[in-house]
């Protein structure tokens, strides 16, 4: 028992600051502890969970879609549907349960302040080829700390998207065809064997939520935003992949996700949204196989699914390529190295 909740905090560690804010929110709802009417302000929410407003708004705006929040009249958010005044209360940990998902994230190290620009930055630049990151300026550059300038570089780390040469120095780890091809031979391999191994652990509610968030976005597109697209992606690769009980499959594709990185910074945000959704109708064939409990069919239609990924997410690193340049806010704290002189 103590091992499975080990398991869960680790997995759920490795999601976005917003979606666990998210899914902090949305658990406190669902269990009345924010009442409906509550109003919630971006500042005060930001304050119970010690993270910067980027996140929380954009937790927010996946509430919204999911139709557990409201807008009141641009100032704020109202729990639940209907037209009725706002209940002002104090918001607390206490709210939270145990305060317990508070207080987790309240613990969450100052390196996620950055790490989403930065993520986004860095992956961006991948596709220019290798850059050498200079820690201290890069820290100046944030205005952080060198020490939260490293550990942001650590996870980046963690993830396939920089790493340290011979002599300990960052790099960015260069995006090329070939990398995107050995990447994606990993997760057509562990992905579905994965999802295998995950089917006896994966709670019913948990499933039925990311199918329902699946069918509003179905019905929505292409009048989704990035968090949205990205929560979905979260959803299947990560969340419920993360219920396998072998850790040694979900560490060999956490370097594999760098995959999902490029989509999200691509699609959506330097590139136009695709004129057919992407990949909602092959997620809810797999969630349909999982309902009906043939786990095979579920994990053949995953594979099927990243298998015919791989083109698209070629194609549209090519075109944000060939239409911008390498220029990103910490462009001062990087330089562009030859092939030659990464390697002396």
């Amino acid at each position: 028992m103590a091992k499975d909740r080990a398991d869960k905090t680790e997995a759920a560690e490795t999601a976005p600051l917003y979606l666990r804010i998210r899914d902090a929110l949305g658990e406190a709802i669902a269990a009345g502890r924010l009442p409906k009417g509550a109003l919630l302000l971006e500042g005060h929410v930001a304050a119970i969970f010690a993270s910067t407003r980027t996140p929380v708004r954009q937790a927010f705006a996946l509430l919204e879609a999911a139709g557990v929040l409201r807008r009141f009249e641009g100032r704020g958010f109202v729990v639940g549907p209907g037209r009725g005044a706002p209940l002002r209360i104090a918001l607390s940990a206490e709210m939270f349960g145990d305060g317990g998902a508070a207080q987790a994230l309240r613990k969450a190290p100052g390196w996620e302040t950055i790490y989403e620009g930065l993520e986004r930055e860095m992956v961006h630049l991948s596709v220019f080829g290798r850059h050498r990151i200079n820690e201290v300026e890069l820290a100046r550059a944030k205005g952080v700390g060198r020490q939260v300038a490293r550990d942001a570089l650590t996870r980046l780390e963690s993830l396939g998207i920089v790493e340290k040469d011979e002599r300990m120095r960052w790099t960015v780890v260069p995006l090329d065809e070939k990398r995107m091809r050995d990447l994606h031979d990993i997760r057509v391999a562990l992905e579905p064997v994965a999802l295998k191994q995950a089917f006896p652990f994966m709670p019913d509610d948990e499933r039925g939520a990311m199918t329902a968030r699946l069918k509003r976005a179905l019905a929505g597109y292409p009048d989704l935003s990035i968090e949205e697209m990205d929560g979905m992606e979260t959803d299947l690769h990560i969340t419920l992949l993360a219920h396998c009980p072998n850790r040694e499959i979900l560490i060999a594709l956490r370097r594999a996700r760098f995959m999902l990185n490029v989509s999200k910074h691509i699609m959506g945000v330097s590139h136009e949204m695709p004129k057919d959704e992407p990949f909602i109708a092959e997620h809810l064939t797999v969630f349909a196989a999982l309902e009906a409990g043939d786990v095979d069919c579920a994990a053949e239609a995953l594979r099927h699914h990243i298998a015919i990924s791989l083109p698209k997410v070629i194609g549209r690193v090519a075109a944000f390529r060939g239409t911008h340049r390498a220029e990103v806010a910490v462009a001062a704290a990087t330089r562009s190295i030859s092939r030659r002189s990464w390697r002396r």
